[in-house]
């Protein structure tokens, strides 16, 4: 399929959105992010957590990039791959721990941080669009930020969600979380070929994911 890693595509600003550029310095390092889901990983293994997870890994320098221009007043509506969304949003690394190890890994909900996710495929993105439209309606200068996998993005919740905002004029921009696979089945190889959905409000960047789509490769009995 030609894919590469580590890619952004149509890169205008860091994040590849043009107008809006540089609004924050991500304090969260390549480094931190990683050993947060090690540390998840290991708290797994050793039961202390009581639900599923499913561990980021691969897309570091993609995401840390990405919300230097995300204020941190902005709304992220994301998916059940979310620690590292939280922790670039400022969710504290302590409290986010705790979140999973209660067993809300898929679902995690920091309303004081405008932090939402959601275990639902594509559910995340109708939320997101009526929060961007009550945000127009007040006349608010803040944005919502939503990630998806590659695999909702070919469904009708992303279509019908983005041609809504799109031609709404939504203060909302779409990100594609594009590892190739959704779950472990090829994206492309089920739809035929690869749709790009990349336009100026909708950006896509690819990557290899280091963790299995679920858990850590290890049988865990609870």
């Amino acid at each position: 399929m030609g894919r590469e890693a580590d890619q952004l595509e149509d890169v205008s600003g860091a994040s590849g959105i043009g107008e809006v550029q540089g609004v924050r310095d991500p304090q969260v390092t390549k480094e931190q992010l990683i050993a947060f889901e090690k540390r998840v990983a290991d708290a797994f293994a050793n039961k202390q957590v009581k639900g599923p997870v499913h561990l980021s890994g691969g897309n570091e320098d993609q995401l840390i990039q990405i919300f230097k221009d995300i204020h941190p007043e902005d709304w992220i509506c994301t998916f059940y791959r979310n620690h590292y969304h939280a922790l670039l949003h400022g969710v504290p690394a302590e409290k986010l721990f705790q979140a999973i190890c209660d067993g809300h890994s898929m679902t995690l909900q920091f309303p004081e941080h405008r932090f939402f996710s959601t275990a639902i495929v594509g559910g995340q993105l109708s939320i997101a669009v009526g929060i961007a439209a009550a945000l127009k309606r007040k006349d608010c200068k803040r944005k919502v930020w939503v990630f998806c996998g590659d695999m909702a993005a070919m469904g009708g919740a992303y279509h019908e969600a983005h041609q809504y905002a799109r031609m709404q004029n939504l203060p909302i921009y779409f990100w594609i979380e594009d590892n190739g696979l959704s779950c472990n089945t090829p994206t492309y190889e089920c739809w035929g070929s690869e749709w790009s959905g990349v336009n100026y409000k909708a950006k896509k960047y690819r990557y290899e994911r280091q963790y299995p789509h679920v858990g850590i490769s290890q049988w865990v009995q609870f």
